[in-house]
């Protein structure tokens, strides 16, 4: 199994609003894709937050391919459509991990 980790940090201003959106219309569009079977949302602690709060999204991919087919066909879409509603008011940094245990 993969996990595609997508760490975002949020301004304090709108984090209540990113994390309704977060829950209720972008996680449901990437699991649409059919490229991941689960997903987790989590709050990093002891962390900086003067300049905002830092979120883990964490999604469960059975195979590389799959992760490989939603970078390729979906990504940049629902990326694009993540900086048009939030603009400058979040930073994102992706990795993707391989269970091993």
């Amino acid at each position: 199994m993969f996990i595609y980790n997508v760490t975002i940090k949020v301004m304090h201003e709108i984090q209540e609003e990113w994390l309704s959106w977060l829950t209720e219309e972008h996680i449901p569009e990437v699991l649409g894709t059919g490229c991941f079977t689960g997903h987790r949302v989590l709050r990093l602690l002891e962390t900086d937050e003067t300049e905002g709060v830092t979120f883990a999204v964490q999604y469960e991919a059975e195979s590389k391919s799959l992760y490989n087919h939603y970078i390729d066909k979906h990504a940049s879409l629902l990326r694009e459509k993540s900086y048009q509603k939030w603009g400058d008011r979040f930073i994102a940094f992706r990795t993707l991990m391989q269970v091993v245990n």
